[in-house]
């Protein structure tokens, strides 16, 4: 069979190529009537854009790369298919780029990446997201970037975020209102900032509630189902044990459940689990886990659609697209007894 060709879907459409190059590119000088009509051709012939024929006219690659170094796999798969969405809808290319936040080589690598790969634009996931020295390194480059998750410097670069402090506010507020007040809490990787917010929406609300945070419940956690098991043995050694433990993320959660079980301990009858992110584990365990859900398809998605308004050089405001968060209660908390 013969292949559809440009020429061949502007005759079809009865439009121009440069009009063809403009409905592919997305830009916003294409009638509604007009776009509807070159896609239908598209979809008539089955014309497939060919990324190097395009890269070559537009010097563009039509690559985007997505960077990230997280333990959590479900959340990695969430932030990959949030970005692939809007990939596919803009006809951009989406290559994954898992890299160790703490390598000694890491601005090299990148460096190196950024120039052999031709990259149009970077996705940058926490850790990355805050790391000011490949912040800069990006801007000294000249490559487009957005930031997935960032705690500081909103006004640097179009940016996604969701309110982890508020999320963990709320968990918190909902464990003091089934009665308990003896509540510990697990926190996430110390080089992720994310994790300070959720110990501080923790504080705050049991500040609120005027509960006195006990330096023994506060344990440091790595976001793993290890740390989780490590944390919680150590919580329920105490002499006088929590009656809920809130974990930064769902796995820690998770290791603090095998913990309890193998103690014998009754959850959510005698202790209280709690996690973070809403990863498929929180409903596969039992008991499932009440936990915070995050927005993080779409709020990859969302990050994606700036950053090819930035590539293709659209009016864009360098600040914050607010997701909000959700509380999932389930079968892993219960009021203290005798509330």
């Amino acid at each position: 069979m013969k292949k559809v060709t440009i020429n061949d879907v502007a005759k079809h459409a009865g439009v121009s190529k440069k009009t063809i190059s403009r409905v592919l590119n997305n830009e916003s000088n294409v009638s509604t009537d007009t776009k509807e009509k070159v896609l239908r051709s598209f979809e008539i012939l089955g014309y497939r854009p060919n990324p190097q024929a395009r890269g070559l006219a537009t010097n563009q690659s039509y690559l985007i790369g997505l960077l990230y170094d997280n333990p959590n796999k479900s959340y990695v798969t969430d932030i990959q298919t949030g970005a692939l969405e809007t990939c596919q809808k803009e006809n951009y290319n989406l290559v994954i780029y898992p890299e160790q936040h703490d390598a000694i080589d890491l601005l090299d690598r990148l460096r190196s990446l950024l120039n052999n790969a031709h990259l149009d634009g970077l996705i940058l996931t926490p850790p990355f997201s805050d790391m000011k020295p490949i912040l800069e390194m990006l801007e000294q480059l000249q490559v487009n970037y957005v930031r997935i998750a960032p705690t500081e410097d909103f006004e640097r670069s179009p940016c996604v975020v969701s309110n982890d402090l508020d999320a963990a506010y709320q968990m918190t507020r909902y464990l003091i209102s089934l009665g308990h007040s003896k509540i510990a809490f697990i926190k996430g990787h110390p080089e992720h900032n994310v994790s300070e917010l959720r110990l501080n929406g923790y504080l705050k609300a049991m500040q609120e509630a005027s509960i006195e945070s006990q330096p023994e419940f506060i344990e440091q956690g790595y976001f793993t189902f290890r740390s989780g098991e490590d944390c919680g043995r150590r919580l329920l050694n105490l002499k006088n044990p929590p009656s809920a433990i809130f974990s930064s993320n769902d796995f820690i959660a998770a290791g603090v459940l095998k913990v309890a079980a193998q103690r014998s301990v009754s959850v959510p009858h005698q202790l209280s689990v709690c996690g973070f992110d809403n990863a498929p584990i929180s409903r596969y365990i039992w008991p499932s886990l009440t936990t915070v859900k995050q927005p993080i398809k779409s709020m990859a998605a969302e990050g994606v659609k700036l950053l090819i308004q930035s590539i293709r050089q659209k009016p864009i405001e360098f600040g914050i697209s607010r997701f909000e968060d959700e509380l999932i209660v389930r079968e892993s908390s219960a009021p203290v007894a005798n509330f």
